[in-house]
């Protein structure tokens, strides 16, 4: 059976409450696609149970889980390819520049997913910067969803996975081969630190930070929680920091302290 105005309209609410993350209207299909799997999970026959049994409010942990099941987790590894080589050839080399009395460089990917983006980033460092291996190093890594934090730790991928944007030389040197599976060496894994942060709810104590990606999360939010996430982020970056986000976000009109900046086909946004 169909999901009905009545169900849709409850899950929006409630993901909009708990997550900050606006579903349009027209999205019936993709909240009965993303919820009947999770439903049948529960010995549920339909989304209407769900939304039965949710309307109680006396089960975080499934309230939680439907969260997770309407959070976009898509991702690949180098996603993108140009915000990789500004960061291979302007960002990170001005960071270092920047920050070669202190050799302490703080980074955080605001939005991990399955965890391809941090790696991604970890092994551009180990490939281009040698010079890093002497400083302090944080790549924080975190997400709204236990499961995809989860997935990160381990570092273990398919074969469509690490299919997606990820170099046949990488994978060799990088991963570890079980069976169908590739896993994340233990040496490039240490580098992360993964923390469980809900962009639109107040952030827990982190760091400092002089670079943060926070690519294609802006475009789940409505402009009120932009504006707030936004400041919150240009607080968060030390000076001369930097903001990476998606292809389609900006903070212009939303957040004027920060100053854009150009490297050829990438917008990127400082602290200054």
């Amino acid at each position: 059976m169909a999901i009905t105005h009545r169900e849709f309209d409850y899950i929006k609410g409630l993901i909009k409450q708990e997550a900050a993350i606006v579903i349009d209207t027209g999205k019936e299909y993709l909240v009965e696609s993303r919820l009947m799997p999770l439903a049948q999970k529960h010995g549920l026959a339909s989304v209407k149970d769900l939304v039965d049994n949710l309307s109680k409010r006396d089960n975080q942990q499934l309230v939680t889980q439907v969260v997770e099941a309407m959070t976009t987790n898509e991702t690949s590894f180098f996603r993108d390819f140009y915000p990789f080589e500004a960061l291979k050839k302007k960002v990170i080399p001005d960071l270092i520049a920047n920050r070669s009395a202190a050799k302490e460089l703080v980074i955080w990917c605001a939005a991990t997913s399955s965890g391809q983006e941090p790696y991604s980033l970890a092994m551009l460092i180990k490939e281009n910067f040698p010079q890093l291996a002497t400083w302090r190093l944080r790549i924080i890594c975190s997400d709204i969803s236990e499961e995809m934090l989860e997935r990160t730790r381990s570092g273990v991928y398919n074969q469509l996975e690490v299919n997606r944007g990820l170099p046949v030389s990488l994978l060799m040197k990088y991963f570890k081969q079980d069976g169908t599976r590739w896993i994340v060496k233990d040496d490039l894994r240490r580098m992360l630190e993964v923390r469980l942060v809900n962009l639109a709810a107040p952030w827990p104590h982190l760091p400092q930070v002089d670079l943060i990606m926070m690519r294609n999360v802006l475009i789940y939010f409505d402009q009120v929680t932009k504006v707030s996430i936004l400041k919150h982020a240009y607080d968060q970056l030390k000076v001369n920091g930097v903001l990476l986000l998606g292809s389609t976000e900006t903070t212009i009109n939303m957040n004027l302290s920060y100053q854009v900046q150009q490297y050829e086909k990438l917008s990127y946004y400082s602290k200054l």
